[in-house]
């Protein structure tokens, strides 16, 4: 990651991917740039669903990859990814998973989401009341934790300083990103985290209703295109001028 100009910070699921042919379209124009546009995916799939979603989609390798909601980080290297110990340390920092699950079980309308990742705790929710309660009971147990609930079905628990917007803040520190031309693309709630951190942002066209709630801001770019095609409304709009 040394002398990175151009960094695409992205979520993947109906973000970056979704719309083939805008991808495409937004990747030919990377390409027909003079400078080289680095990656960075900043996805809530684990790591090796990743891996199997690049496969299945031809995406092009990423140059670091945050996966499990900002929890972990892996560097590329080549083909290779390596796990980054430091974050890892960080995340393992006071986290309680048995304790959050105790409380989780008091909830019918909760169920455990199929995950891997060993630094969070998703569920699958009902209704917003359940929801909302169950951040609240583990809010009163002193746990120390980031509540993020987003589609209005999915809840994750995370370690206090994970989410995708302070594991983009660790890269840009780590590797003194803060001259190049960023952009940073999402279209849920466990987006908000890194949409809203001061970043060049894009709300792609095809988001979810609860990212209307982002406050207006100059540095968040709200997209008539959708998916890819948003991305690249975005990047002309912050990058091409």
């Amino acid at each position: 990651m040394n002398g990175v100009t151009h960094l695409l910070a992205t979520d993947l699921d109906k973000t970056f991917v979704g719309d083939r042919e805008a991808l495409k379209e937004l990747l030919t124009f990377f390409e027909e740039q003079p400078y080289h546009v680095n990656l960075v995916y900043n996805t809530g799939r684990h790591f090796g669903s990743l891996q199997k979603l690049r496969e299945a989609e031809n995406l092009p390798a990423p140059d670091i990859a945050i996966t499990d909601v900002g929890t972990e980080i892996r560097i590329g290297n080549g083909e290779n990814y390596e796990v980054d110990e430091e974050w890892d340390a960080r995340m393992t920092e006071n986290w309680r998973p048995e304790e959050i699950e105790e409380i989780a079980s008091r909830f019918p309308g909760l169920s455990k989401q199929p995950v891997t990742g060993k630094n969070r705790s998703s569920y699958y929710v009902t209704d917003d009341e359940t929801a909302a309660e169950f951040g609240k009971q583990i809010s009163e147990a002193g746990i120390p934790h980031k509540y993020i609930y987003s589609g209005s079905k999915y809840v994750d628990i995370l370690p206090v300083h994970g989410g995708k917007g302070e594991a983009l803040r660790y890269i840009v520190e780590k590797y003194q990103l803060h001259d190049a031309k960023l952009l940073v693309s999402g279209d849920s709630g466990n987006d908000t985290d890194m949409l809203t951190r001061g970043y060049p942002s894009v709300i792609v066209g095809n988001a979810h209703p609860e990212l209307l709630a982002v406050p207006e801001d100059p540095s968040i770019y709200r997209a008539s295109r959708g998916f890819a095609g948003g991305i690249l409304e975005a990047w002309k709009y912050f990058h091409s001028k």
